[in-house]
């Protein structure tokens, strides 16, 4: 399961949800005939459920969504904190030099030089920019902003990302 985002907040009265996105444009998962709900993000496939999606469009800089037997404001409260996840299946596909956060947790991250800085241990929605937290093996961690000035290559296959960063930074 690819975890998208989580359950804030209700939004008005009639059960409508507030959602808050893990990376990307949320408004594309308008296009996902439902979202699948779990109150742990790393639950097994089978313990999330399935919620057919009725509507959802942006609202300010948030993401507002109706599921199928969300009716009211008590409903929608009772889905808060909730994670958002879909079936890799289920994603639309990535352009090139685009990826799911999800598929940058865990890969190897190597400087110019080859030094070993970590692994991608998270990112971090920032505004201008995401943000890669690169964990160390000594549990230090570096913050590395996720732009082409810095990422210069992503191998997901190869398990690598290739960064401008110097050790020491």
């Amino acid at each position: 399961m690819i975890v998208l985002g989580r359950i804030s907040a209700p939004f008005g009265v009639r059960g409508w949800i507030r959602v808050r996105s893990f990376g990307g444009d949320a408004g594309d998962w308008a296009g996902m005939p439902c979202w699948w709900l779990s109150a742990d993000a790393d639950a097994p496939l089978e313990c999330w459920q399935a919620h057919r999606l009725l509507d959802c469009k942006p609202q300010g800089t948030a993401l507002v969504a109706s599921l199928a037997g969300v009716a009211d404001r008590t409903a929608a409260a009772a889905l808060g904190g909730l994670y958002i996840g879909a079936p890799r299946s289920a994603l639309p596909d990535t352009a090139e030099n685009e990826y799911y956060w999800a598929d940058l947790i865990g890969l190897a991250v190597v400087n110019q030089a080859g030094e070993s800085l970590g692994r991608v241990a998270g990112l971090i929605a920032a505004g201008a920019h995401d943000v890669l937290c690169v964990r160390d093996d000594d549990g230090s961690e570096r913050l590395l902003p996720c732009v082409a000035a810095v990422v210069s290559e992503v191998d997901i296959a190869g398990r690598l990302v290739r960064v401008a960063w110097e050790r020491d930074w």
